[in-house]
């Protein structure tokens, strides 16, 4: 049984906040909300590279990349924003999981704020320096290919953190984010998410130039509505085919531990939204001008269908995957929880008691008390962490209370010093032996 080799940590034994099918739900959800705008961010950015090459030989294109720039910084706020409650769902599902797979790959997580800001800085220098620019174009593309190729990384890394949670039988032997890169399923998923961008910014941007008040003709000198939303139904063709190819890879390359009847059959139909979504598109291609717009509202729903039911078949996959694993944490959690109970127990029962020198006569049972509980900070005749008893007694002479005040609740005085613990927990007659003996310790 594979889960003999598995590491097995303990869970932190905290209460959901939530019922779990309920954060599961918000996770879908939320994870469906944020990921779309991720693709119309990564998609656009893609198109707007394209389109912005191309309009070195036709302006009418460099115009579309820039009508393409200005939705890629709102499409990146409304990502992030829409990344706060997905991160929070996965973090309080699957603690353990999530934080020892961004452990692991180490640099690279820990890089993805840098690589944001980057890039989302780049995209703003891109949007607003169109103008400026314009006699350095190919200086200009560089910038938006710079930004797009840290767009392309920045979901490889998350893509690889979230794929590695799911196998802690594989944790052992990961050396780090390249050795994570490699386990079943990263880059077929990859790709698929790199189509799944392409077909929601097509989707998009047929939608955009459909717009009745969009001043196309304003904008445009050759292009026409008809040829934007051509280039949206290109990109869609682009998009389904790389969908539907690396879908086939990704359900052939995933670890069986997570299959069940159920998950195959919500991917085959995910996989015939998707065909029907090429299909469809690829008919606008094909057919009469006047028919561009025929199917743009079934192609809608196909895409809505299958980001659906892809989102609902990760989680179920995830949930199957991780399942074991969890009821074996959980146990090895009671585990530590029920021995604990019984240390804490054992120790109130039977208190620890300080060895008492008889040979220090009436001093004896507060050297014992100073041992127990001062020793490791104060000695006689020198200061270690604090100052030494022959100090304490030069400040405390004849003032035992503010002695006893003092080491209950104890304040800061001294910069060169760390902040002493207080000693509540020394019983009265504690205190007594204990004031007794240091203020005994005069120096001769």
């Amino acid at each position: 049984m594979f889960f003999l080799a598995t590491p097995i940590p303990r869970d932190i034994p905290l209460p959901l906040p939530l019922p779990e099918w309920l954060l599961a739900v918000i996770l879908v959800l939320s994870f469906l909300l944020h990921i779309i705008f991720i693709n119309l961010m990564i998609g656009g950015s893609l198109l707007a590279f394209w389109a912005q090459r191309r309009g070195l030989k036709n302006q009418d294109y460099d115009r579309f990349a820039l009508e393409l720039a200005k939705t890629i910084t709102v499409n990146k706020s409304l990502a992030v924003v829409m990344g706060v409650a997905p991160l929070l769902s996965i973090n309080t599902l699957y603690t353990v999981y999530f934080y020892t797979a961004n452990a692991l790959t180490g640099f690279a997580w820990i890089m993805i704020i840098p690589l944001v800001t980057i890039a989302f800085l780049l995209t703003y220098l891109h949007k607003y320096s169109w103008e400026r620019m314009a006699a350095h174009k190919k200086m200009h593309i560089s910038i938006l290919g710079i930004s797009v190729g840290i767009f392309l990384i920045i979901p490889l890394i998350f893509l690889t953190n979230v794929n590695l949670m799911m196998f802690p039988e594989k944790w052992e032997g990961v050396k780090g984010f390249m050795s994570a890169l490699w386990l079943p399923n990263v880059w077929p998923r990859y790709f698929e998410f790199i189509g799944n961008c392409l077909t929601i910014t097509g989707l998009f941007v047929v939608w955009y130039v459909s717009r009745a008040n969009y001043p196309v003709e304003e904008i445009f000198k050759s292009l026409t509505r008809y040829d934007l939303k051509k280039i949206g139904y290109t990109t869609m063709v682009v998009g389904f085919s790389i969908q539907i190819l690396f879908g086939l890879v990704v359900i052939f390359t995933l670890p069986a531990k997570g299959i069940t009847a159920l998950l195959l059959g919500l991917m085959f139909t995910a996989g015939l939204c998707l065909a029907v979504g090429l299909w469809l598109s690829y008919q606008r291609l094909i057919g009469p001008a006047a028919l561009i717009d025929k199917h743009f509202r079934p192609i809608f729903l196909a895409v809505l269908a299958f980001v659906l039911i892809y989102g609902g078949s990760r989680q179920l996959y995830r949930h199957q995957a991780l399942n074991k694993h969890q009821q074996l944490m959980a146990e090895k959690t009671e585990a530590f929880l029920l021995a604990s109970k019984a240390a804490r127990e054992t120790a109130e029962s039977q208190p620890a008691r300080a060895a008492v020198d008889t040979s220090l006569g009436e001093f004896a049972a507060g050297a014992a008390v100073f041992q127990a509980n001062c020793a490791a900070c104060h000695q006689i005749d020198k200061k270690l962490v604090g100052p030494s008893v022959h100090e304490m007694v030069s400040i405390y002479e004849g003032k035992v209370p503010q002695l006893k005040a003092w080491i209950t609740k104890p304040g800061k005085k001294r910069a060169d010093a760390p902040q002493m613990p207080g000693f509540p927990n020394l019983s009265p007659a504690e205190l007594d032996e204990l004031s007794k003996y240091i203020l005994s310790q005069k120096p001769s």
